[in-house]
């Protein structure tokens, strides 16, 4: 297999290759078109494309020279107001090669600048608007100062689709000869819920187990299977606590998970159709109240055994309340 991460290897390069994202495409080639860009703003989700689309826009845009016109900054760089002051705007103030009049610089991750850097790029925004044009790349756009968001372009980024993250996953496993099953592909989006680059990682990960199976990819990442979890909350609900806890502690010490990753797979499992574990709309939404305060206080710094095993007391109650016929 090779030592290229699949993410990288099979990242879209042209707009014509980017998937799920059609509107957003269209739009993107029409600035190609007429070789006009405006500032722009990219929001969305973990690995739905943010990045690749700037890319694939820059090679769209300046052909076999846009290595030559892009500046691209990420999370890896020095992102404060020196930073925008000096390398940023030394950039942008520079003239362009080829056909097209400006430059591309690409901020990835520009919710993580400092307010001071943001404040310090809205004044380079306005100042070199013909010899520059940014494109910012945010998870979360609300991060991003209201002068910044209103020089910009909106383009809104959603999750991919469960076709088109299969279709994705079997042609890469077609071309790097890798076994993968239905299975596998399901506990794959288990994983990714749309976002594309952590489902390649995964099968990437996986396949160094051999044939991708639901189990191999679970065991890549270390994460507990649903059938696990799905048990030890059946055993809260009929009462047997002990052996609830014990599940627990089995998820906590075999499988190394953190009480963070326990009560998230225990949220997933509430509210997977597919779970042998059912439930009343309202006893979900009360196990729902209880893993959001359990969740915030671990992240809290509560200690992840003592929150946990709280959390299973109260689903024993909540059982015990069940079988007696009363939800009050």
């Amino acid at each position: 297999m090779s030592e290229i991460l699949w993410a990288e290897k099979y990242r879209p390069k042209t707009l014509d290759e980017i998937v799920n994202q059609e509107e957003i495409v269209s739009r993107l080639k029409q600035f190609v078109r007429e070789k006009n860009v405006p500032h722009l703003l990219f929001a969305g989700p973990p690995g739905t494309g943010k990045t690749t689309a700037a890319l694939a826009l820059a090679h769209d845009l300046y052909g076999d020279r846009w290595r030559e016109n892009v500046l691209e900054l990420n999370a890896s760089d020095e992102r404060g107001i020196t930073t925008i002051r000096e390398r940023v705007k030394e950039y942008a103030r520079t003239v362009a090669l080829g056909e097209v009049p400006f430059k591309l610089i690409i901020l990835d991750e520009a919710d993580n600048m400092t307010a001071d850097a943001q404040q310090a790029l809205r004044r380079i925004m306005e100042l070199y608007t013909t010899t520059a044009r940014f494109c910012l790349i945010a998870n979360y756009p609300s991060k991003i100062i209201e002068p910044i968001q209103s020089r910009c372009a909106f383009f809104r980024f959603r999750p991919l689709s469960k076709e088109h993250v299969f279709e994705r996953l079997k042609y890469i496993a077609e071309q790097e000869g890798v076994k993968v099953t239905e299975e596998g592909l399901e506990a794959i989006w288990e994983v990714s819920q749309g976002d594309m680059r952590r489902a390649i990682n995964t099968l990437q990960a996986a396949a160094a187990l051999g044939i991708v199976t639901a189990e191999n990819v679970y065991k890549a990442i270390g994460m507990a299977k649903p059938k696990e979890v799905q048990e030890m909350i059946a055993l809260a609900l009929k009462g047997d606590f002990m052996g609830a806890r014990d599940r627990l502690r089995t998820l906590l010490i075999n499988y190394g998970l953190s009480g963070i990753d326990v009560i998230k797979q225990v949220h997933r499992e509430i509210f997977n159709p597919r779970s042998t574990v059912k439930l009343p709309e309202d006893i979900k939404v009360e196990i729902a109240d209880l893993a959001g305060e359990v969740e915030f206080r671990i992240v809290e710094g509560a200690d992840d055994e003592i929150q946990l095993s709280a959390f299973l007391a109260k689903l024993a109650l909540i059982g015990k309340r069940l079988r007696s016929g009363g939800r009050s």
